[in-house]
């Protein structure tokens, strides 16, 4: 998953009541109260690299930091506003990008905890604060005043003598503003905000909802030998989850949020497999208090009100005008390209994984409950391949530090030092400060690896403190996974899926840490969403790597490297199942279209939404019930409450930059120091500060190619 988005300043929300008082009130700030005083989030943290004081904050902390980052935000952009003086791009631009500081660490900090440890207290906190942050940023984008002296700037420009980055800072604010609706009529304004308001509380519901079911739908099972198949470790980590939930000697499987489960490769219980399957795919869709339909119809059709009230004709138009594709019709045409050989793949895949069951005197046709199962087993058949054969190679310590640092030392030559003395807001985090290569500090890393019940899907990279050319930031950066965490006192054993996870989020943590542009707006990984996927993408080609591999992949008691005949079988094995990987992608991608793609009075009701989706997988070929959408729309999180609307196919698009990227990095020498020196002077130090597009061309030296990615998933020859 992508970095978790920030805005250039914290333009987040608050309600009309509260703002009207706020500036009343502005003029004269009166002394915090001594509870108020003791406030962490209310001074910059005086640890290095100004990484948060987790061990100081408390839950009550936020809401009064929250208020009074939201008026001191306000009170600076009134102050912009109505300077006397004529405005300068120094006492306009320069002024908004200083603004919000108090807001911006608050901000963070509450994302940060309510992503990854989240409570209840945090939970309601969260949906209180949605529509009025959403409202403080309407309050900001939507000022005429503030909007008046920029584009007065920017009528400038020409004139100004601006350097590059500042010159795109500059037309980046103006852009920003229209998009926000500054051109838009009073009345207007005051429907945008309305719209605004809701979407930033619908989104937070269904984020709750998500978490929320995703527990309660976890599968119980009676007995362990209904566990069969699954390692003893898998079966202890069932039993504790069990007992904590409160049905002691039985067995907890709890789900991760995508369609497939884990489980479901090893399980030897067609039926166990079945009620995991049944359960991953009914969240949010069968009633209750946790159904996600009304939330989703009503996301989709506010956002398709919301873009025509701003011109254009749907929210996928109103998206993809920001980002590298560029247009509807690009998107459209990349996933017409992958879908019919993906699906051809799969069902090749599928008829291959029947003759198995069939040859074994089993009666019963593929389902999705079966895919992985039977493909470990035909993988087993055809290349003597077991994946748990490569768990014992992948200690996440090893991993870590002997591939995934290892390789950045050597593409860069930067350091790593643990520091202990630092640390998160969870005792099994791991803290590292990274040195470049004359020994100079260059940045903090954190790293979240277990899942908890109380944190979010999925894995992220979050800037906890991003860098800042203004006031000299260094940047903290994290890297968020959800690797189950083994029984007490047993290694911490990953998956090759995990291992490729680990080695793509840090790459965007390495496009954080690399940054060094002059201004916020552009810091690290704040670029457009089809793009930001494709530094981290490359990054995975080195967990294979022969050099780096060998480095890390080394049996956890024996110390043992991988055997060369089992890394012949990864090779071998590298292509398969890319069917089943392409087709679920594609899958969830037209989903994400086809609700973004609509226009507001063609929205189904909240009993048609299931429907919808099924129409929209057999309009593109891919109604092939063995491989269900690798995200279904009610607990699509990414599209929904994640800033991927219209914008999952950034995946496949950064791929396809990726691809093409891998191969020139191959042709010039791999691992090499000139590798890595050009792709960070080039393009991950430079962050947004240049046009996307423009900084692939100057590594690559040419336009981007589909054809790499095609024959990496194996679809080049396929009809």
């Amino acid at each position: 998953m992508s970095p978790s988005s920030h805005l250039p300043r914290p333009w987040l929300a608050l309600s009309a009541t509260a703002l009207l008082l706020t500036r009343c009130v502005a003029a004269e700030p009166t002394a915090p109260s001594p509870a108020v005083a003791a406030n962490p989030l209310l001074t910059e943290s005086t640890l290095p690299y100004h990484l948060p004081p987790f061990d100081q904050i408390k839950d009550e902390h936020f809401a009064p930091a929250f208020e009074q980052g939201m008026a001191d935000n306000l009170r600076e952009v009134v102050a912009i506003a109505t300077n006397p003086a004529a405005p300068t791009f120094d006492n306009t631009i320069i002024a908004l990008e200083r603004s919000g500081e108090l807001l911006d660490r608050t901000s963070t900090a509450f994302s940060i905890l309510t992503g990854a440890l989240t409570n209840p207290a945090l939970d309601q906190l969260d949906s209180d604060l949605s529509p009025r942050l959403a409202a403080h940023s309407d309050a900001i984008t939507l000022n005429h005043a503030l909007f008046t002296r920029v584009k007065a700037v920017y009528d400038q420009r020409a004139s100004l003598g601006l350097d590059a980055e500042s010159l795109r800072l500059l037309e980046r604010y103006y852009k920003d503003f229209v998009r926000a609706g500054s051109l838009l009529s009073e009345s207007d304004k005051t429907v945008l905000k309305a719209m605004n308001t809701e979407l930033a509380s619908l989104s937070t519901q269904f984020k709750q909802n998500l978490l929320k079911e995703t527990n309660a739908s976890a599968v119980l099972v009676d007995s362990r030998d209904e566990l069969a198949g699954l390692s003893d470790a898998a079966i202890t980590a069932a039993a504790s989850a069990a007992k904590t939930a409160g049905h002691e000697g039985k067995f907890l499987l709890r789900l991760t949020n995508t369609t497939g489960q884990a489980p479901l490769a090893s399980l030897q219980s067609r039926a166990v497999r079945e009620r995991v399957m049944a359960a991953s795919l009914a969240r949010g869709s069968h009633g209750g208090e946790f159904d996600n339909r009304t939330v989703i119809t009503r996301i989709a059709t506010i956002r398709a009100e919301r873009a025509n009230l701003l011109g254009y004709p749907t929210h996928a138009a109103f998206q993809l005008d920001e980002q590298t594709a560029g247009s509807v019709d690009v998107v459209n045409k990349l996933l017409a390209q992958l879908a019919p050989p993906a699906v051809a793949n799969a069902r090749r895949e599928a008829a291959a994984m029947q003759t198995l069951i069939d040859s074994t005197g089993n009666d019963y046709p593929l389902t999705a409950s079966d895919w992985a199962l039977n493909t470990e087993k035909v993988r087993q058949a055809r290349y003597a391949f077991d994946e748990n054969e490569l768990k014992p190679y992948f200690e996440l310590r090893h991993v870590l530090v002997d591939g995934v640092f290892y390789a950045a030392t050597k593409l860069y030559c930067i350091t790593f030092k643990e520091r202990t003395d630092l640390h998160g807001y969870s005792p099994d985090m791991l803290v590292y400060e990274i040195f470049n290569e004359d020994g100079s500090s260059l940045a903090l890393f954190l790293g979240d690896y277990y899942a908890r019940p109380n944190k979010r899907g999925g894995a992220w990279m979050n800037a906890y403190v991003p860098q800042n050319g203004l006031t000299g930031d260094k940047p903290v950066v994290a890297n968020h996974l959800n690797i189950p965490k083994p029984p007490q006192g047993e290694p911490t054993l990953l998956t090759y899926d995990e291992v490729k996870t680990a080695f793509h989020e840090f790459g965007h943590a390495l496009h954080g840490m690399f940054s060094t542009v002059k201004y916020p707006r552009f810091s690290g990984t704040t670029v457009p969403r089809d793009f930001v996927e494709y530094p981290s993408q490359v990054n995975e080609m080195w967990r294979n790597w022969p050099e780096v591999l060998k480095h890390y992949a080394k049996h956890y008691r024996t110390g043992e490297p991988i055997p060369q005949a089992l890394l012949d079988k990864i090779e071998a094995a590298a292509k398969f199942n890319q069917g089943f990987a392409t087709t679920e992608l594609v899958a969830a991608n037209v989903i994400d279209q086809a609700w973004h793609q609509l226009k507001a009075g063609e929205v189904p009701g909240v009993d048609g939404v299931l429907a919808f989706e099924a129409a929209t997988l057999k309009k593109h070929g891919l109604d092939f019930a063995p491989v269900p959408p690798r995200y279904r729309s009610t607990y699509f999180s990414h599209i929904f409450a994640g800033g991927y609307s219209a914008g999952y196919y950034s995946y496949f698009w950064s791929e396809v930059l990726d691809a093409h990227t891998v191969e020139w990095i191959k042709a010039h020498g791999g691992l090499t120091r000139a590798n890595g020196d050009r792709f960070r002077a080039t393009l991950l130090s430079r962050g947004g500060s240049a046009d996307a597009m423009k900084l692939f061309h100057d590594f690559t030296g040419s336009d981007p190619d589909i054809r790499p990615l095609l024959v990496r998933r194996g679809l080049d020859a396929v009809k």
